[in-house]
């Protein structure tokens, strides 16, 4: 990859196309515009015939917003969102994509760009990386997709299987090689599932905070500075249950409880 960049630029505002051409014109050394796309189909089959190095990519769009029609590249180009999303979602954009563009977009914001996609294009020829945050953002992409809607989980107790409401468990937790399911009466359930399995089908009120736990929010009662920058985690249960946060788990319960 080198510069001029091969450049597509996909928004379905005409006066934001309009600005953010005039925008990139103004560094005809590192932007070559070679086509614009309406909407996320037009988009996608102009990204597949053209392959380009980099896509200004708006998210909301009609057919098929920026997400889905990223899901459906198979070359994935450098991606830069133009987006008016909220600063949450344009945290998870600037962790796995080259940049983020609040619209209306300004000059010196796309200066700051500029270096960075110099410093990724040297870095790039230097060690043959073409585009390092491509598997990043096909991760995204997939935590993006939409959960079916879990009500309860099914529990086996003797010859009986009972359905336990999501609304009644306050946390899980991995034991050696088994995973139990507890309750808000202190009850205390075999599964057949892994905290990882759990993760992917759980809505987003349960959150993983350790390597064995996994907690819902909805109960918890109280969090206490831990050790070495852990957190105790509190439940509303009968027993009182304490769970240890994880090392590596700390910045997303802060996060996530606004600590």
């Amino acid at each position: 990859m080198q510069f001029p960049l091969r450049t597509i630029l996909i928004d379905d505002e005409q006066l934001a196309l309009n600005r953010l051409r005039r925008l990139l014109e103004k560094h005809p050394d590192v932007f070559q515009i070679i086509a614009e796309a309406r909407n996320g189909a037009e988009g996608l089959v102009i990204l597949e015939e053209h392959r380009p190095d980099i896509i200004f990519l708006d998210i909301e769009m009609p057919l098929l917003n920026g997400f889905e029609m990223l899901s459906r590249v198979t070359t994935m180009p450098m991606v830069i969102f133009a987006t008016a999303y909220d600063q949450y979602a344009i945290r998870a954009f600037e962790e796995n994509s080259v940049d983020y563009l609040l619209k209306p977009i300004e000059n010196e914001r796309l200066l700051k760009t500029i270096d960075k996609l110099r410093s990724l294009v040297i870095n790039g020829q230097q060690s043959q990386v073409q585009n390092p945050y491509a598997d990043n953002l096909l991760r995204l992409l997939e935590q993006m997709k939409p959960k079916k809607e879990l009500f309860s989980l099914s529990v086996k107790t003797g010859d009986k299987i009972l359905l336990v409401p999501l609304s009644e468990i306050t946390h899980f937790e991995a034991e050696d090689k088994y995973v139990f399911l507890n309750t808000l009466t202190g009850q205390k359930y075999l599964l057949n599932y892994t905290l990882t399995t759990l993760e992917e089908k759980l809505p987003n009120h349960f959150v993983r905070v350790s390597r064995s736990g996994i907690v819902n929010t909805h109960h918890i009662g109280e969090i206490q500075k831990y050790f070495s920058g852990k957190y105790l985690i509190l439940m509303r249960d009968r027993k009182s249950s304490q769970l240890q946060t994880g090392s590596t788990y700390s910045d997303s319960i802060r996060h996530l409880i606004d600590l």
